[in-house]
């Protein structure tokens, strides 16, 4: 059986492995995912400048009074509307997904497609 400290290891080296490839401008900046087992969070992110441009979680006070369990599909889902949402207020309109070293799948997907009907292109 894998253990959960491995599992995580092998994540961030996928993770290294892809962010050699992408990297966020200030005309497309980049959509990083993180998911933990209760909570997902999704930041936009400018690598040139190192600022974070926008931000959300299931931990946002607007997601949190709704009651929802920050640990599934339908909150991930939530995630990507907001984080697309408090985007576009900034004037960003094409991002480039980072997955994190996830798997695209699931949650992941949920929050992709959720910031997809949000109006962020990637």
């Amino acid at each position: 059986m894998i253990q959960k400290a491995d599992r995580n290891k092998k994540r961030k080296l996928r993770h290294l492995r892809v962010r050699k490839k992408i990297m966020g401008t200030p005309e497309r900046p980049r959509l990083n995912v993180f998911r933990s087992s209760k909570n997902i969070y999704a930041q936009v992110i400018d690598d040139l400048q190192g600022h974070t441009l926008a931000s959300a979680s299931t931990l946002d006070p607007q997601l949190k009074e709704s009651g929802i369990y920050g640990g599934n599909v339908e909150a991930a889902r939530k995630v990507g509307e907001l984080i697309a949402e408090r985007a576009k207020e900034k004037g960003i309109e094409k991002v480039v997904f980072d997955r994190g070293g996830y798997v695209y799948h699931g949650r992941i997907k949920a929050l992709a497609e959720g910031a997809r009907e949000g109006g962020l292109d990637f």
